[in-house]
């Protein structure tokens, strides 16, 4: 059995969510990084309300601040489709996390800080509107979202996400509060989720 399996009659989201979570975790990224673009939109729409999502499933409670945890992930663009979002827990019981994009283009387009927090409907907002005033040691410099190339690719723009499994989670992009069709999903690194 493989990913594209559960989408074989529109999206079986709650037995792809079972089947995710008995993976082992090298065989779950590469998994995710097979959905295509049209699954990630199949997928969004049948996460909405599978999987409440808090900061706590991009940094575990008890990760120490500043300590970075990686998601690895894949978008719908026909290249460079694969990507990271890092985040860090500012201090002890912060309600957001900060982040960055790390991929293969960062020289040109910027690391895209943002922050990320809860919102209504069990989902996380990941807002490039808000950088962050912080970083985790060994991040790039923080720079404006306005800034050069960065401009064209996360200017104005949020990401809202759903939780599809325990350590799987799938977003879709706007910007000027205005959706844009440009999916992606998240498999957060357990290896470094799990160091404290």
């Amino acid at each position: 059995m493989g990913i594209h399996d559960f989408f074989a009659k529109g999206c079986d989201a709650k037995g792809l969510s079972a089947w995710l979570d008995g993976l082992p975790a090298a065989q779950r990224l590469a998994e995710v990084r097979e959905l295509t673009g049209r699954e990630q939109s199949v997928l969004y729409e049948a996460a909405k309300g599978l999987r409440p999502l808090s900061i706590a499933d991009y940094v575990p409670a008890g990760m120490a601040p500043l300590r970075e945890v990686i998601h690895e992930g894949k978008n719908s663009l026909p290249l460079f489709s694969r990507f990271q979002k890092r985040f860090c827990l500012p201090e002890p019981a912060a309600t957001e996390l900060w982040g960055y994009n790390e991929q293969a283009l960062r020289w040109a387009t910027g690391p895209g800080y943002f922050r990320a927090r809860g919102i209504e409907d069990g989902q996380v907002l990941i807002d490039y509107l808000e950088v962050p005033p912080g970083k985790a040691e060994g991040w790039p410099e923080i720079r404006p979202n306005s800034a050069r190339l960065s401009r064209f690719v996360y200017f104005q723009t949020r990401d809202t996400m759903r939780g599809v499994s325990k350590h799987v989670t799938i977003g879709r992009a706007a910007r000027d509060g205005k959706w844009m069709d440009n999916w992606f999903a998240l498999c957060r690194d357990e290896a470094a989720a799990s160091a404290s």
